[in-house]
């Protein structure tokens, strides 16, 4: 016998809070966050008043947020928040959501950076990378920039409300800094190649392509970054860089042809090979 098609979800004034969440149909972490922010309530809180009644208005935003969510837009651009390295970042459909395996980048960087050390974000999104390596590392010089104006603003702004001291700089790559050195350089670059499948699917979809693929073959930008890092380096500075499940080989391979040594890569939590890097050889 086929299956009944599933009907629409109702959610109303006079519903009881626990009787609403039930009747979401999505998965519990996700019903958590949407309801905790509408309501302005804690996880702690969400069990403790289970028994209240909805507003009309309390109704209808969960109700809202929830269609978005059904939709497929991405929990983190529908809170306009979400957690990195254990701070809390606003983020917008301008810039990319930050993931747990760029963490890796974080502290493969950490470990390499000396006391008072330079540090230049390419590429720096919501100012993830940057703010985390300045919050961990007040006695740093940290640099981030970036080729969007609206991707630095929200940049900005994560540095201010993590108290971060980041100088933010507009600039396609290298094009604008001039001669300034780093001892530690790091990018989370576009690495998607321009017709893989993945940018039609899922939270893909809704982030800014430009920042997703290079619309080419996934390398281009990361080429770009090896070749001019050398002139931005200090001696036996490092060049760290996020790229691709399947673009480890490739990327080492790069970074050797251009003189780097102690070239590797390193595995994030699922295994993967995700960060690739080298120092520049005196």
């Amino acid at each position: 016998m086929p299956h009944e098609p599933r009907s629409p979800f109702t959610l109303a004034a006079g519903d009881t809070l626990a009787a609403a969440l039930r009747n979401i149909p999505l998965p519990a972490l996700e019903i958590r966050i949407l309801a905790s922010h509408t309501l302005g309530l804690t996880r702690v809180q969400l069990i403790t008043q289970a028994d209240r009644s909805l507003t009309d208005a309390e109704a209808n935003a969960l109700k809202e947020l929830v269609r978005r969510r059904l939709a497929g837009e991405p929990i983190a651009y529908i809170v306009g928040q979400r957690e990195f390295f254990g701070l809390p970042f606003t983020v917008t459909p301008a810039v990319l959501i930050p993931r747990p395996e760029t963490e890796l980048l974080v502290e493969l960087a950490l470990e390499r950076l000396p006391p008072n050390g330079r540090v230049l974000d390419l590429g720096t999104g919501s100012g993830a990378i940057a703010v985390a390596i300045a919050h961990q590392r007040p006695d740093a010089n940290v640099t981030a920039l970036d080729a969007s104006h609206e991707a630095l603003e929200v940049a900005r702004g994560n540095a201010e409300r993590n108290h971060a001291r980041v100088s933010f700089l507009h600039s396609d790559w290298y094009s604008a800094l001039g001669r300034e050195i780093f001892d530690v350089i790091v990018a989370n670059p576009p690495y998607i190649e321009k017709n893989d499948p993945h940018l039609a699917q899922g939270d893909l979809r809704f982030e800014p392509v430009d920042a997703l693929t290079d619309h080419a073959d996934g390398l281009s930008d990361l080429a770009t970054i090896v070749a001019g890092a050398g002139q931005h380096l200090a001696d036996a500075g490092w060049l760290l860089m996020e790229h691709g499940y399947d673009q480890a080989q490739a990327v080492r391979d790069l970074l050797t042809k251009q003189g780097f040594g102690k070239v590797q890569s390193w595995r994030d939590l699922a295994d993967i090979e995700r960060v690739s890097g080298g120092c520049l050889k005196t």
